[in-house]
C-alpha cells in the first residue's frame, strides 16, 4: 500500500519528512507489532520496546524508534531559535533553505528583513506575517481605496481575484491571531490589535465574528450537538444537506451565534457578537450608499466567498465522524498533509491537532503529530494526504469514495484495510446521528 503515497514537490519540509516516515511504517506494518503499539497508544505511552518482542523483531522495533527519535529532534531543531537548524518561515512559496537569491540580495536585504522581521513578530519563525501584512497593506487596502475613488470594473474584478487569492493565508493567519490573541510583539499591540478593522472586511470577514464564532463557539462545542457548524446530524456525502448547512450559516448566523450565547447564560458575549456583526452590516451599507459598484468588488464578493469557503472547509475538516466515539477529538476530525493546507495556510491541514491544543503554535503541528503518532494510530484517527479540505468536500459531494481511499493514509489497524475496505470505512464515517444516539453517544452537552 506504500506504493500509493504520492509525494507533491510543494510539501514543505516538515510534510515531507513525516509523509516519508509514515511510509516506512507502512512497509514495516505487522500485525502484532500493531498490537503492541495499540496497547502503548491507548494509555498515551511509547511502545516498550523490551515488553513487545525480542530477536529480529526487537531489532526493527529498535530501528524504527531510532527513525522516530531523530524526526523528531530535526523537526524540534527546525522550530528553535537557538539552534543551528533553526528555520523561520519568510514566504509561503519557499522553505527558507530553498530561497535563492543572489549573494548581494541575500546579505543587504533578505538577511536584514528577517532580523528586523523577527524582532517584529510575536514567535521567531512567523516573518511570513510580517511578510503577508506588508503585502496586504502595499496591495489590498490602497487598492481598494483607489476603486472608492476611481471605479472601473476592470480594476474590480482584478481587485475581487487578487483578495480571492490572499483569502486561505490571510484566514489561517487570522485563525492564529484569535488563537494567541495578536501575531506580533507586545509593543506593537496597538497596531496588532487594530489592523483586523481594516484587513478583515477586505477579506470576506465580519468584525470579530471568526473570534467568536470559532474559539469562543467552536472549540466549546467541539463539532458537538451544540455546535452551530457540527456536522454530526447530517448525511455528510449528500448536496442537499450540503446545501441546508451552508445556507443556515449564510442567512442565519447574525440570529444563530449571539443567540447560541444567550442561551447559554453568556449575554456579554452574545450581546458583543451581534454588535460586530451588525455594525459591519452598517458599515457595508454606509460604503454601498457612497459606491455600490466598489462595494461589490471590495467588500461583497469577499464576503460571499468567504462564507460559502468557511462552512465547506469546516465540512470537510469534520465530515468523517467515528460511529463508536463521536466525541472524540482523534475521531471526529482529520489531519491532511497536503500543500495547500500546509505550506500556503500556515499548517490548518493538523487539524486533530488544532483540536487537542487550539493554543498549539502552527508550526508545532507537525512536532506533535509525530511524536503522538501512535496515539493516532490506536485512536483510529484518520490521516490523508495529496488532498485538501474543499476537495475532501468536493469528492464527498461526488460520493469518490475511491479516490478518498488512495489519499488516505493508512495507520496502524488501518494498514491491513484493502482500498475497498477503506472506501466503506470512509462512506461508514459520513452518516448522520439519531437525536437518540446523540443523547447516548455524547457526554458533554
Amino acid at each position: 500500500m506504500a506504493e500509493h503515497i504520492v509525494f507533491h514537490p510543494q510539501l514543505t519540509k516538515a510534510d515531507a519528512l513525516i509523509l516519508e516516515n509514515l511510509r516506512q511504517d507502512i512497509k514495516e506494518y505487522s500485525p502484532q507489532k500493531q498490537a503492541d503499539a495499540n496497547a502503548s497508544g491507548r494509555d498515551g505511552h511509547l511502545p516498550d520496546l523490551q515488553a513487545t518482542a525480542n530477536g529480529k523483531a526487537s531489532s526493527d522495533l529498535n530501528a524504527s524508534q531510532t527513525r522516530d527519535e531523530d524526526l523528531l529532534h530535526h523537526l524540534q531543531a527546525l522550530n528553535n531559535p537557538k539552534d543551528a537548524h533553526f528555520e523561520p518561515t519568510v514566504t509561503t512559496n519557499w522553505d527558507f533553505d530553498k530561497i535563492k537569491l543572489p549573494l548581494f540580495l541575500e546579505k543587504f536585504f533578505l538577511r536584514p528583513y528577517i532580523r528586523i522581521a523577527r524582532s517584529v513578530v510575536r514567535v521567531d519563525t512567523d516573518v511570513v506575517m510580517l511578510t503577508h501584512l506588508l503585502l496586504y497593506f502595499s496591495t489590498s487596502v490602497p487598492s481598494a481605496i483607489r476603486l472608492f475613488n476611481n471605479f472601473s470594473w476592470i480594476h474590480g474584478i482584478l481587485h475581487a481575484a487578487m483578495q480571492f487569492s490572499y483569502m486561505g493565508a490571510y484566514t489561517l493567519m487570522m485563525h492564529q491571531h484569535i488563537h494567541m490573541r495578536g501575531v506580533l510583539n507586545k509593543r506593537l499591540a496597538l497596531f496588532d490589535h487594530l489592523f483586523p478593522y481594516i484587513t478583515d472586511p477586505l477579506m470576506g470577514h465580519t468584525w470579530n465574528s471568526y473570534f467568536y464564532h470559532h474559539v469562543k463557539h467552536h472549540h466549546v462545542e467541539g463539532n458537538g450537538p451544540n455546535d452551530l457548524s457540527s456536522t454530526i446530524r447530517y448525511q455528510r456525502d449528500s448536496l442537499l444537506h450540503f446545501a441546508h448547512y451552508v445556507g443556515r450559516f449564510f442567512f442565519l448566523v447574525w440570529a444563530d451565534l449571539p443567540f447560541y450565547f444567550l442561551r447559554n447564560g453568556k449575554v456579554t458575549q452574545g450581546l458583543k457578537a451581534a454588535f460586530w456583526e451588525f455594525s459591519t452590516y452598517a458599515m457595508l451599507i454606509t460604503m454601498f450608499c457612497l459606491n455600490k459598484n466598489a462595494t461589490i468588488c471590495v467588500f461583497l464578493m469577499p464576503l460571499f466567498l468567504m462564507r460559502l469557503g468557511l462552512m465547506a472547509g469546516n465540512w470537510g475538516q469534520h465530515a468523517f465522524v467515528d460511529e463508536d466515539e463521536p466525541d472524540s477529538d482523534y475521531r471526529s476530525s482529520i489531519t491532511l498533509i497536503d500543500v495547500a493546507s500546509n505550506r500556503f495556510c500556515y499548517n490548518d491541514g493538523y487539524h486533530t491537532s488544532h483540536h487537542l491544543n487550539p493554543l498549539r503554535h502552527w508550526r508545532e503541528h507537525p512536532v506533535s503529530f509525530h511524536k503522538t503518532k501512535h496515539i493516532y494510530a490506536a485512536q483510529h484517527a484518520l490521516v490523508f494526504h495529496d488532498i485538501d479540505y474543499l476537495m475532501v468536500t468536493v469528492r464527498l459531494m461526488m460520493k469518490d469514495y475511491k479516490t478518498l481511499a488512495k489519499c488516505l493514509v493508512p495507520m496502524g489497524d488501518q494498514i491491513a484495510l484493502s482500498m475497498d475496505e477503506r472506501a466503506e470505512m470512509l462512506r461508514r464515517h459520513t452518516r448522520p446521528f439519531s437525536e437518540e444516539e446523540i443523547q447516548r453517544k455524547f457526554k458533554k452537552q
